[in-house]
């Protein structure tokens, strides 16, 4: 199994970016997949979930608004455009894939720090 994200970077505030998260190695239509991030000394959080076939998101209160997940089942790949970019959106994003507590797995994650 290999979730594995690009796109992260430093934007500037008010900017914006898309997070890609490209699967390997199980079925991926079947898994919700989500986003989640960790800024430093802080715990991880849930930014945005999507369900197998994508006809349910959930977005965190930080983000709703000026995020947007989506998925493409053909490419086996997550993504989530985020836009309005704040300090405070800096942290690593991590993607996950679950499909119970038994098929949960993670990404190595990837930087996104907003700075001017």
């Amino acid at each position: 199994v290999q979730l594995v994200e690009s796109g992260g970077g430093l934007v500037q505030p008010g900017g914006s970016l898309r997070l890609s998260c490209a699967a390997s190695g199980f079925t991926f239509r079947y898994y919700a997949m989500s986003w989640y991030r960790q800024a430093p000394g802080k715990e991880r959080e849930l930014v945005a979930s999507i369900m197998g076939a994508g006809d349910s998101t959930n977005y965190a209160d930080s983000v709703k608004g000026r995020a947007t997940i989506s998925r493409d089942n053909g490419k086996n790949t997550v993504y989530l455009q985020m836009g309005s970019l704040k300090p405070e959106d800096t942290a690593v994003y991590y993607c996950n894939a679950r499909w119970s507590t038994l098929f949960d797995y993670w990404g190595q994650g990837t930087q996104v720090t907003v700075s001017s």
